[in-house]
């Protein structure tokens, strides 16, 4: 077993155990279609083993960038028709990273919508709108049968993202958005049975990932969770709490035989990521997260040590479409533009350039 050896995830077949992780690029313009730009963007990047797109979001209010693609609308689920066909074209695997923004945005983000979620609590800070910086204001917290809509909300995104061509979902519990929201203390002071216990604090992701499963096949099913990650106010600093809220939603979710977990941690290697990765009882997938870039280095170890089934890589794929080509011949990589991540067009999106023939 080798960084370049195939991998199935469930019903993912992958050619080699790199994957792209979701990256918020915020090219969709205002209607949140995936237009030409994104589906070259994406087919440059078909020969890594799988791409998971930037998260996207399952209903109007849940928008948490300007640009962020959705899949709600029809025209949105041709745009991303047009993706899956132009990777599956070159060989590649993509499933939609589904996301749920909650009190991570602004009216002047969504459309005039709510902001919504587990509790009543802003976000301290300043978020980017369409009228510059402003601050995060105070949600609508979410009441019993609102939170339920939810689950109903992520399961047609997940049928839609299988109508357009993609060839599974990865349900985005971390960093900081709405089902992260709920199962940190801090951002979730509920009373009802999505609040207090670590047990009712996971109820809401164990349902949404369940319903997912259901309606598409648990083997097209990833899950992204971030413990620790203590990013956008969904602080998670007691480690005991930490075991107890993740430990109980992956003992829930093991029963399903999801396509894999991913987890983003400091310390893919270490004790909390390993026993969660026991708790789930299938295919890890590590991101050793934000704090620096991920080498070649670190993404050999981690799986020839067995730390991983698969490692999931941002920047690197970024500035380097022809990233698997590069790493497994031992070429140097492109200069990372990461001034360019979130700007609009082409530039620092798609003219990065690949390898010569020969």
């Amino acid at each position: 077993m080798d960084l370049f050896s195939p991998v199935t995830l469930g019903d993912l077949e992958l050619a080699n155990r790199v994957a792209m992780a979701p990256l918020t690029r915020m090219r969709s313009g205002r209607g949140g279609v995936p237009g030409d730009l994104v589906v070259e963007h994406y087919a440059q990047r078909a020969g890594i083993g799988l791409i998971v797109t930037e998260g996207t979001y399952p209903n109007h209010e849940s928008q948490a960038f300007v640009g962020q693609p959705g899949i709600v609308t029809d025209e949105q689920v041709a745009g991303w028709r047009r993706v899956a066909d132009a990777v599956h074209a070159r060989g590649g695997r993509i499933v939609m990273q589904v996301m749920h923004g909650g009190r991570v945005t602004h009216p002047d983000v969504n459309g005039g919508r709510r902001v919504v979620a587990p509790s009543a609590i802003a976000i301290a800070g300043e978020g980017h709108t369409e009228k510059g910086k402003q601050p995060y204001p105070v949600p609508h917290a979410l009441t019993t049968d609102e939170v339920r809509d939810v689950v109903a909300d992520f399961r047609r995104a997940a049928e839609r993202a299988r109508e357009a061509g993609l060839d599974g979902v990865e349900i985005h519990g971390a960093n900081g958005y709405l089902l992260h929201e709920f199962l940190s203390p801090a951002s979730n002071v509920r009373d009802d049975e999505y609040g207090g216990s670590p047990e009712n604090r996971a109820r809401l992701l164990v349902e949404v990932v369940t319903a997912v499963a259901e309606a598409i096949g648990a083997g097209r099913v990833g899950l992204r969770i971030s413990p620790e990650h203590d990013i956008q106010g969904a602080l998670e600093t007691d480690r005991d709490d930490v075991l107890a809220t993740y430990g109980h939603l992956l003992d829930r979710l093991r029963p399903l035989g999801l396509a894999y977990l991913s987890v983003l941690h400091r310390e893919p290697a270490g004790d909390l990521v390993q026993e969660l990765r026991r708790r789930f009882d299938g295919h890890l997938m590590a991101n050793s997260g934000f704090g620096s870039v991920t080498t070649r280095e670190e993404a050999l170890a981690l799986i020839e040590a067995a730390h991983a089934d698969v490692v999931a890589v941002g920047r690197a794929v970024i500035a380097n479409p022809d990233l698997v080509e590069r790493w497994a011949g031992g070429h140097p990589e492109n200069e990372i533009r990461s001034h360019l991540f979130y700007a609009p067009g082409a530039e620092g999106y798609t003219d990065y350039p690949v390898l010569r023939a020969g």
